[in-house]
């Protein structure tokens, strides 16, 4: 048997799991694991500026691929406890990564040492498994054991926090015989997915609820064949989108109370049965009024956690099971039922929705200075392709992009779902550009969620890893102020104020400009709608020439209020602004207007 550290030991163990990238910051405590790092070899690593920073670049590049797993690093102490949002995120999410911390020696964790935290205790209500490891002889096992976590059931992330000694204590490990855990999903019977369709087939109008199980699932494909052979419309969830292309026939737009069309809405309350695959009834997409909600519509659900079943409301009939194993049967059962002769006619229920996508439409095109952010996502439809993948966090230009912008394949809209913290958006899109360097990657983020974490704009100068990076500047939190309208304040949101250094800002702050150039990068400034195409085309140029990101500020108006529910009621959407009323009120919409 070879004989090596138990730090050297994890690393064999990440390559033959398949890692081939990592992200981190070194330190005292780790700095034995990032030894054996440089030893081993075949792991390329991206230093960080901030070690939440590197757990959400670890995000962006599980999501952008299946399979991956993003690996982050950092050291003792304070490095755990900023990677905790990241893992805060990835569970919310259902996306795996692995954090790996550095300890204290053995003898002094309980002493207060420094940096010297229960990082696992902090951890443990955020990821599947949190473990500070004692024996040395252990970290083969727990390695082995997180992987065999992380992609089983419900994926999700996993912590394991090393003391310094146990990295550095030599144990007998064979690399050569290692083998990875299998992977446990559930899998539905054909006879719970033949209950399942009973319902389909006993409804008028019913719609799939496509989320972002699917796409973990590596199953869009069998969604979309399962809805064209039973002719189902399909409303993705914002997890869930791309699992069809938006302008496919049966996309029937999202729904929600906020990140939702206005035909998506529609479509849904007009449904009467509703088969969810892969989602978990997010309260962006349900509202608070669930009477609304599910009102005159039977529900069917799959999902791969079995206490995710019920855990929003009861649905009429429940399946746990893998999104892929489940949309396998779906399609056998279908194509049986077809041939049968016994799948009803869906052409009219088909056609009504289509009909709403063409006329239920908001406004994108004005020409308004300061620009109106609409006009932004208008102008980035046309600008990026289907190939494009978006990235962004919260806030209202993630609200309105989604409401807005066009997504045409799984894995092309990369969005912090369920924890949404300010600044994720850089470090993701690094993740993503880094996982996928063939394909475009445009990032999207308002004025504060672009300086959470802006230090990380240097990692990406640092290691090549280009993108553009659209940003919407109205210095305000704009998402804060448009909730506190019901509050009646408009109370520490306003971010303006003059810039000394540069006073042709006027009352918008920042030099984003500036700072994103200081930082390795290239920026372009935009004050007017008409000269965003020709923005965005020499962003594309400058990332190719330069391999570094490319940040094109989009001046806004400083007041927008982008459409939603005041009430969480799918059915009580507020639309601030004019509707489309006419084809060029909207020239980049998936149907062209009807009048």
């Amino acid at each position: 048997m070879a004989r090596m550290t138990a730090a050297r030991a994890a690393v064999e163990i990440l390559k033959r799991e398949g890692v081939t990238d990592a992200f981190g910051v070194p330190g005292a405590a780790i700095n034995p694991f990032y030894k054996a790092l440089k030893e081993g070899g075949g792991i390329h690593h991206t230093l960080a500026r901030h070690v939440e920073g590197a757990s959400h670049m670890a995000e962006g590049y599980t999501r952008t691929k299946p399979g991956n797993i993003g690996v982050c690093i950092g050291t003792s102490g304070p490095a755990g406890t900023d990677m905790i949002t990241g893992l805060y995120s990835a569970i919310g999410d259902s996306i795996p990564i692995l954090c790996i911390t550095g300890q204290a020696p053995t003898n002094v964790i309980h002493k207060e040492d420094f940096q010297a935290v229960d990082i696992a205790s902090i951890a443990k209500p955020v990821t599947k498994m949190a473990v500070t490891v004692l024996e040395a002889a252990q970290v083969p096992g727990v390695f082995q054991q997180a992987f065999h976590l992380m992609r089983s059931g419900r994926p999700g992330p996993v912590l394991i926090d090393l003391p310094i000694d146990v990295q550095l204590t030599e144990i007998e490990f064979d690399p050569e015989t290692y083998e990875p855990l299998p992977v446990y999903k559930p899998t539905a019977t054909r006879a719970q997915i033949e209950k399942a369709i009973t319902f389909l087939l006993e409804s008028e109008r019913p719609v799939i609820v496509a989320g972002g199980g699917i796409i973990g699932a590596d199953a869009s494909d069998l969604l979309v064949e399962f809805a064209e052979l039973t002719q189902t419309p399909v409303i993705p969830t914002l997890m869930g989108w791309g699992t069809l292309p938006d302008d496919h026939e049966l996309n029937a737009g999202m729904v929600g109370v906020q990140t939702s069309h206005r035909y998506g809405n529609a479509n849904f309350l007009e449904s009467d049965f509703v088969l969810g695959i892969g989602n978990r009834w997010a309260n962006r997409h349900t509202g608070y009024k669930l009477d609304v909600y599910r009102q005159g519509r039977k529900f069917v659900h799959v999902d791969i956690e079995p206490t995710q079943i019920g855990k929003i409301f009861p649905p009429d009939y429940g399946v746990v099971s893998d999104a892929k194993a489940a949309l396998e049967l779906f399609v056998e059962v279908a194509k049986e039922l077809k041939a049968a002769g016994r799948l009803p006619d869906r052409g009219a229920w088909v056609a009504s929705t289509q009909e709403r996508k063409a006329t239920l439409l908001r406004r994108t095109h004005f020409d308004n200075v300061p620009m109106k952010p609409q006009r932004v996502y208008e102008e980035m439809n046309k600008a990026f392709g289907p190939e494009t993948r978006y990235v962004t966090t919260i806030g209202l230009s993630q609200i309105a992009g989604a409401q807005m912008l066009h997504v045409y394949k799984p894995r092309h809209w990369i969005n912090c779902g369920q924890a949404g913290p300010l600044g994720w958006t850089i470090p993701a899109a690094i993740g993503v550009a880094k996982a996928d360097p063939d394909s475009p990657v445009v990032a999207l983020s308002g004025d504060y969620d672009f300086q959470f974490l802006i230090e990380e704009l240097a990692v990406a100068a640092q290691h090549k890893i280009p993108y553009v990076h659209v940003l919407v500047n109205n210095a305000y939190l704009g998402l804060i102020r448009q909730a506190q309208i019901g509050l009646d304040i408009n109370f520490q949101v306003n971010l303006e104020f003059e810039n000394i250094n540069t006073p042709e800002l006027g009352v918008y702050g920042v030099d984003h400009v500036k700072v994103a150039e200081g930082l390795g990068c290239k920026a372009i400034r935009v004050t007017e709608p008409d000269q965003l195409g020709a923005a965005f085309e020499q962003a594309k140029k400058l990332a190719a020439e330069y391999q570094v990101p490319v940040v094109v500020e989009a001046i806004l108006e400083r007041i927008t209020n982008i459409s939603m529910s005041r009430t969480m009621d799918i059915s009580d959407i507020s639309e601030f602004e004019d509707l489309a009323t006419e084809p060029g009120h909207a020239p980049t919409s998936i149907k062209t207007l009807k009048v």
